[in-house]
């Protein structure tokens, strides 16, 4: 046999390490290939900055009592790039497009996104933004309304949150806020209904 066809000692050292080493430890090319950082089935992982968001260990840290229904000002596409710019200190659990009801997922549940501007709802509510404008309802398409329903019931089911609407809010709700979202062409009566039907 060839010696030149074995792998060298020092080859095998270096892949029996890798072996042992904890997948959170590689670099992320290596754990995308495995199982996505979701909490949603279906959503899309799609990251915010680490600058965006406080790591924590909800609901263990702090209870989960609301859903904050928010628009975004903004394109989907521009939401993302905003939610993954460091300098915008701003952040979703997650955003759902307008067009086909497809939803990314920004931070994860367990961590606290900057949405409310009130810190101590942030503590306690999974943020949800939806693309599109306040003032223009074409936005708000069947597909939308049906994807967002799903997912906040999927929340209020996992962490015990009512599906009404003392526990599933405006971002116009939140105590100190200036925000007007998701504005007044928001189907509040059809999308609690949806919640509660999906």
């Amino acid at each position: 046999m060839d010696r030149r066809s074995l792998p060298s000692r020092r080859r095998l050292l270096q892949a029996g390490a890798l072996a042992a080493v904890p997948g959170a430890l590689l670099p992320a090319a290596h754990a995308s290939a495995g199982v996505l950082a979701v909490d949603y089935p279906g959503a899309e992982s799609v990251p915010a900055s680490t600058s965006n968001y406080t790591v924590s260990n909800r609901p263990i840290s702090y209870p989960l009592n609301y859903v904050i229904i928010h628009v975004t000002q903004e394109t989907y596409a521009n939401t993302l790039a905003i939610f993954q710019n460091p300098a915008k200190k701003v952040s979703a659990h997650y955003v759902v497009r307008s067009s086909d009801g497809h939803v990314a997922q920004c931070v994860r549940e367990r961590n606290i996104a900057w949405h409310a501007g009130n810190w101590d709802y942030n503590t306690r509510s999974i943020g949800i933004e939806h693309e599109g404008w306040v003032d223009q309802p074409q936005y708000f398409t069947d597909a939308l309304y049906q994807s967002s329903a799903d997912l906040t019931a999927a929340i209020c089911t996992k962490y015990g949150i009512p599906k009404d609407r003392q526990h599933i809010i405006g971002h116009y709700q939140v105590p100190g806020t200036d925000h007007t979202d998701p504005g007044p062409y928001w189907d509040w009566t059809r999308y609690i209904r949806m919640v509660n039907f999906a």
